[in-house]
């Protein structure tokens, strides 16, 4: 049976269920939020005379809490005006919508009773064959099932989202007994493909896998600050970004997820879990407790570990509590020299390394956080799951951890670790040393391009199933690349195409990305059919590479820099004007520079999160590897179609004088960054390469001429220059922008206009990229630019001035 999903019903508001009904919109489906009606009246609806009966009341709670999402920061829409998919209700009066919906979602409060009496009713109203999944974190899945059909119970599943769903990339898929194979196999592949979610089987046990390893580390983090007598700030500074864990670490996330759920949850697992051998680590510490009574239970009630603040100057703090004192302080400034030496490693495997074996506190800390994780973990196969490749993607895409715990395991040395291991009394599940008796080193193996986990069942590698849509670089690494420097490797991914990875810190573009482009091209066209331009970075480009400008601009080393943005333009052009096709996959932060290479491709293949634009001007700069040029170019395209013109070119020109950044590749669109009806997004990030490398074959196929360079560009000279100006002037006499601000805002006005010509003229783009150039070498010297330059590079915010 080939199942399209068109419609789909969300059975409850709240903030996860508003938010799983803004994703299924984002991707093009239409959509039905219900929930219940209110059981009184508010002071308002009665001063109006309204009643319990008016739909305005009886959608009250629905209709609020979708308010809600449509202001949440981040956005839950890929764009706003994707909110027109969705459709709201109630319980009482709607259910019959049910009867169209090919899926139904309930998220709904963790309560059996009320799920199932609700299930009672979508059983009336329900069409035959549609999907029904429940989405609930720890409910036993098959308890639900309870008197209802055949049909029902084949079709319904456990599926639990990730908060927030558009942006956390697990969907954990938990079938009970009944649930029919195609119907697993279906939600499988389309949270893979439809969804962008990494899909994790899972069985059904307490807590699932994700949150099962996932609140154990906290809870551990939890047991060793006491032992240790660790400062809240001090565990944050080592298990956020430094062990490849997100930002907010572990106590900032105790406060973004509630104290409150994060308790609940500890509480379920403690009481559901009477085999599990570490099942005493999930006893709430005293110290949490005291927080829950108190009502101080993270961003909902405004404090937690963390309390916001401000000093007697106003300026805002972040202040953390003393679990001792229960009083609120200032966080100092941690120092660990084992994070220290770390940090000189941008490699996140090298840093492990160094800091798991280092002898100071930070690194007796997190050794034993590693090697209690390691040993849950261990003894969680076959509880859990019987693969280990489960528990590390569920950790990645649920936890946003950069390696789960066998990937990192592996990263430090599986054979150290395990004698370590010993000596701590940390000493993993049986099956791992067996592995090792069987003469297996690591977890993961890479042979011929296809990545191989350990089965423990088999006890032998076998490869990665539901992998063969993507193209990971990592598993290309073995292999000999077609050509590397230090910044960029070219890999050949099959088919005729190679793609370049860029390989520098954060994939800033420097001299060795620009000479890696030009080679690349010139091998393509030798022996190839095409260039995919991509990387599994976290970003896919945050720009130039500011630390090599600011040298030379300090040292007022001009003539380099000239020769540098020259080579860039140059670089830019080579993409758009080659004999190969160029497909770029974006990704993430594409800025300045990263956006101008996207700008120059034959076609975009964007990951759908993908946050894009020419950010220079925030900078104290205008854009130099083509961008003002391509923009200025598009509008001019965009007068053919009898746009008025002045209002085409000003809404570009405005997108870089506020350094604008998409929210999403949606967005992107609607900024002119990417082209309707040539560029496609990838709403799975692990897809994009493969996806580019199809796009590459099929213009090849089709057969591949180099554009012609442009020399028809209207540019609208003293009209349009003159009204810019004044915008600039206005802005400038009112205060809103800076004497620097004003002078690149004039700058970028000139370069987008043509400069100052007496009417409308078409020019040729090498005419645009030398007003660019001599724009941006005017600027880079400037005493503000260089301080704006020097407060990013060392604070990571530019100054104001």
């Amino acid at each position: 049976m080939k199942r399209i999903i068109k419609e789909v019903a969300v059975l409850g508001s709240g903030v996860m269920g508003s938010r799983i009904a803004a994703h299924f919109a984002n991707i093009g489906c239409e959509v039905y939020l219900l929930d219940i009606i209110p059981k009184e009246l508010t002071e308002k609806e009665k001063s109006k005379g309204l009643t319990l009966n008016d739909k305005f009341v009886r959608n009250r709670i629905v209709d609020d809490n979708f308010k809600n999402i449509l202001k949440s920061k981040p956005a839950s829409f890929y764009l706003k005006s994707f909110s027109s998919r969705v459709t709201t209700g109630n319980f009482d009066d709607n259910l019959d919508w049910l009867k169209n919906a090919d899926w139904i979602v309930e998220v709904v409060i963790e309560n059996i009773d009320i799920k199932k009496n609700l299930f009672e009713k979508v059983e009336e109203y329900r069409k035959t064959g549609s999907l029904i999944t429940s989405n609930t974190s720890g409910i036993p899945i098959h308890t639900m099932l309870e008197e209802r059909s055949e049909d029902f119970q084949k079709h319904f599943c456990g599926v639990h989202f990730f908060n927030p769903p558009r942006y956390l990339q697990l969907m954990e898929v938990i079938p009970s007994p009944k649930t029919d194979q195609n119907v697993i196999d279906f939600l499988m592949h389309y949270g893979d493909l439809f969804l962008g979610k990494t899909t994790v089987l899972c069985k059904d046990t307490p807590a699932f896998i994700a949150n099962r390893i996932g609140l154990f580390s906290i809870m551990a983090v939890f047991k060793l600050m006491t032992e240790m007598k660790l400062k809240i700030k001090e565990i944050d500074s080592l298990t956020g970004p430094l062990t490849g864990k997100p930002k907010s670490a572990t106590f900032r996330t105790a406060d973004v997820v509630g104290l409150d759920t994060l308790v609940h949850v500890a509480k379920n697992i403690y009481k559901d879990c009477p085999d599990d051998e570490s099942r005493e680590i999930f006893k709430i510490p005293d110290y949490v407790e005291k927080l829950v009574e108190n009502n101080w239970l993270g961003d909902k009630t405004g404090q937690g570990f963390y309390k916001k603040s401000k000093d007697e100057k106003g300026k805002r703090l972040i202040l953390e509590l003393n679990t001792d004192t229960f009083e609120y302080q200032p966080s100092d400034k941690p120092k660990f020299s084992s994070v220290t030496m770390a940090k000189q490693f941008d490699d996140l495997k090298e840093r492990l390394k160094v800091l798991t074996f280092s002898k100071d506190k930070a690194g007796e800390f997190l050794r034993k956080l590693f090697f209690m994780i390691f040993q849950y973990s261990s003894n969680r196969i076959p509880e859990i799951s019987d693969e280990i490749y489960k528990i590390d993607d569920a950790m990645r895409a649920g936890f946003g951890w950069e390696l789960g715990p066998f990937e990192t395991w592996d990263a430090i040395g599986f054979e150290k670790s395990i004698k370590v291991m010993e000596e701590e009394n940390l000493k993993p599940a049986q099956w791992v040393y067996d592995m090792l008796e069987k003469g297996f080193t690591s977890f993961y193996n890479v042979e011929g391009a296809e990545r191989q986990f350990y089965d423990v069942s088999s006890k032998s590698y076998k490869e990665i199933p539901g992998k063969s849509g993507f193209i990971i670089l990592d598993n290309l690494r073995a292999s000999k690349p077609v050509w590397k420097n230090g910044g960029a490797t070219l890999h050949d991914i099959g088919d005729g195409v190679v793609n370049l990875e860029f390989r520098t810190k954060m994939n800033s573009v420097g001299s060795e990305i620009l000479e890696g482009i030009n080679k690349s091209i010139e091998i393509a066209e030798k022996d190839f059919k095409g260039l995919v331009i991509a990387n599994n970075g976290q970003n896919f480009s945050v720009g130039a590479n500011l630390a090599m400008m600011f040298m030379l601009a300090a040292e007022q080393e001009y003539e380099e820099i000239d020769l540098v943005v020259r080579q860039f333009k140059n670089t830019t052009m080579r993409i758009r004007y080659s004999d190969i096709p160029v497909v770029v996959a974006p990704h993430t932060l594409t800025l300045g520079g990263g956006c101008e290479i996207c700008l120059h491709a034959d076609k975009i293949e964007a990951s759908a999160e993908t946050y894009i634009g020419l950010v220079e001007v925030g900078v104290g700069i205008i854009p130099a590897g083509g961008g003002t040029k391509e923009m200025t170019l598009r509008a001019s395209d965009s007068y053919a179609k009898d746009a008025i013109e002045l209002p085409e070119l000003q809404w570009r020109f405005l997108n870089i004088a506020q350094a604008n950044v998409s929210t999403s590749a949606h967005e992107a669109f609607d900024m002119d960054l990417f082209k309707y009806g040539r560029d496609n997004i990838v709403v799975n990030p692990h897809r994009a390469i493969a996806q580019a490398k199809k796009s590459v074959i099929d213009i090849a196929d089709r057969g591949y001429t180099q554009p012609i360079r442009r020399d028809d560009i209207k540019v609208l000279g003293r009209s349009a220059l003159s009204v810019m100006l004044l915008g600039a002037f206005s802005f400038h006499t009112a205060n809103y922008i800076s004497d620097h601000d004003k002078k690149i805002v004039e700058k970028l006005a000139y370069a987008m206009c043509g400069g100052d010509l007496s009417e409308s003229t078409l020019v040729s783009e090498q005419y645009l990229l030398d007003l660019e150039r001599e724009a941006f070498l005017s600027l880079i010297g400037e005493k503000k630019t260089l301080e704006r330059i020097q407060s990013i590079l060392t604070t990571g915010k530019p100054l104001r001035n």
